[in-house]
Parts: structure tokens; C-alpha cells; sequence
């Protein structure tokens, strides 16, 4: 399967339109038609649905969807090799690429950037977001270079360093809630309340070792993966949202953060695949962030 083709069939799947594709990719509908039956037929798989309702849409079967995301990872693993290997030995420029869930511990990301951003403002950033099996997924794909982890690591697969930052765990509620009035969260507080928790299964069962109790004992009336979407559910009086502190400003709303007691806090480590061969760029942002780890947290 040539890397032309997975372009042209992403084109399709993005203009959900043959003839629109094929004006976009500058060759000819019956060329971009043959290419694509080629596939098909190579694959012994319908990728596509054609002529929708009478109309000239097209969408994508199940297997096409799945060779989509995939094509994507392709493409993306291609275009960073290719500008990897085509900078000059002097420059130090290029992309580094991370992946880490909703924590104040981005912000180390951030102050490691702005040092090199001074010395190199030729390297990018690009910080993908998800829980941690998103994350030792693109790490194992090789499409990030970094992770940021909650959990426990593999050591005969991947590297890492502990981060002396820690997140605090807490509960996050509406201001009129009746246990806004404490100062800090005990688990027998939460056993008989409305919980919005952490979709993140390292996260639950942290929690639950905290809570004293089974999930099947507790009153889940919901799950998040991003902690915006769960303020909006708190904020409506849902329930009580249990999260890392610092993620939402709760100046100005109706929603304030109490901590857990006795305090539950999360230690972080920054991960890499075992002998990977890494960038310039994220070579150099390694080792500044292995030496701001040292010196100033």
C-alpha cells in the first residue's frame, strides 16, 4: 500500500466527496475512483459507502474508519521522520511531541519551553491530552515522545523520572452544596453523595482505596475524561466531581474545591520507550528538563 494512496483515500474520507477529493488532490475523479477500488480490492475489504441516499456522499464502512485512523498515524509518523531527517546538523529545531492527562504538572512542560524558547525558538511543541492508555498508546506508536503517567510503569519497556510535583486530589462543588462548609473531605462524606469521577481506571482505584469502599458501593451518577465537561455537570448540581486541584478557576462561579483529608495526593512520572533515539529537539528538551528537575523543584 503506497503512502499516495493512504492521501488520496484520507482526502476522501475528509470531503466525504470523490470529485471534490479529487479537485483537492489535482487529478482526475476516474483516476482517484481506480486508485481507491485498487485498495479495496487489495485490502478484500469495503472501505467506502458510495452514493448515499442518491446523492454523490460517500462515508466510511467500519474497516474504513479503522484504516483512517490509522493512515493518520502513518502519515503523521512519515512527516515527522522526514523533517527529522532532513534538518541541517547545526540547527537544533523540530517538534516535540507529548502526551499527558488534565494536571498542573503541564506547567513544568511549559517552564522547560520558555527557557529553551531563548536558545532555540525553533523547536514546537504539541501537547496531546488523554488518559493513560492514550498515552502508552502513542508512546508505543512512536507518535509522542514523552508521557506524563499516574501510573505505575512498565520498567523492561519504558523510562522515567519521578516529578517532585504532586497533584492534590479533591472534591469539586457547587458553593450552596452542604459540604462547602468544610474545610477539607473525609471519606464518609462521599459515601452517601452523587460522584462524578475520573474515567481513568488508575484513578479509580486509587480513589477507592481512599474511600474505603467497592465502586458498586459508592453513588456514581457519572464519569468524565476532560474535567471542563464535569464542572459544567457539577455546576448544574449533578453531584460532586472528584479531581486534581488548580484545573478549574473557581473564582467568579458558583463552584469551589475542598481536599481530601487524610490529603491523597498523585505522584506524577515522565516517560519515554526504552532505548528510544529521540530528536534534537526532544534531546535538548530532555536533558533541560532532567536539569530543572534537579535544581529548582
Amino acid at each position: 500500500m503506497e503512502l499516495r494512496v493512504l492521501e488520496y483515500f484520507l482526502a476522501v474520507a475528509r470531503e466525504q466527496n470523490i470529485t471534490a477529493a479529487a479537485e483537492s488532490l489535482h487529478i482526475s475523479q476516474p483516476a482517484l475512483s481506480t486508485q481507491l477500488k485498487h485498495m479495496e480490492d487489495e485490502l478484500g475489504k469495503q472501505l467506502l459507502i458510495r452514493g448515499v441516499k442518491g446523492s454523490r456522499k460517500v462515508i466510511l464502512t467500519e474497516e474504513g474508519m479503522i484504516l483512517r485512523k490509522r493512515a493518520e498515524e502513518i502519515l503523521s509518523l512519515v512527516k515527522r521522520t522526514e523533517n527529522e531527517i532532513t534538518q541541517s546538523d547545526e540547527t537544533i529545531a523540530g517538534n516535540v511531541f507529548i502526551g499527558t492527562g488534565e494536571t498542573e504538572i503541564v506547567r513544568l512542560f511549559a517552564i522547560v519551553a520558555k527557557k529553551l524558547q531563548i536558545k532555540y525558538p525553533d523547536i514546537q511543541y504539541h501537547i496531546s491530552s488523554g488518559n493513560a492508555e492514550h498515552v502508552l498508546e502513542y508512546l508505543d506508536k512512536g507518535l509522542i515522545d514523552f508521557g506524563l503517567l499516574f501510573t505505575e510503569i512498565d520498567p523492561q519497556k519504558y523510562e522515567a523520572i519521578p516529578v517532585s510535583i504532586k497533584d492534590t486530589w479533591g472534591v469539586l462543588m457547587r458553593k450552596d452544596s452542604p459540604l462547602a462548609e468544610k474545610e477539607t473531605i473525609c471519606p464518609e462524606d462521599l459515601w452517601d453523595k452523587p460522584l462524578i469521577v475520573s474515567q481513568q481506571k488508575g484513578d479509580n482505584a486509587y480513589l477507592g482505596r481512599w474511600l474505603q469502599r467497592k465502586e458498586s458501593e459508592l453513588h456514581i451518577v457519572a464519569t468524565y475524561n476532560l474535567l471542563f465537561n464535569a464542572s459544567l455537570l457539577v455546576d448544574e448540581g449533578l453531584g460532586y466531581a472528584l479531581c486534581y486541584d488548580k484545573l478549574i478557576n473557581t473564582q467568579g462561579s458558583n463552584l469551589c474545591f475542598r481536599p481530601l483529608s487524610p490529603q491523597l495526593e498523585a505522584p506524577g512520572f515522565i516517560v519515554w520507550k526504552k532505548y528510544q533515539v529521540f530528536s534534537k529537539a526532544a534531546n535538548i528538551f530532555l536533558q533541560y528538563l532532567q536539569k530543572t528537575l534537579e535544581t529548582e523543584m
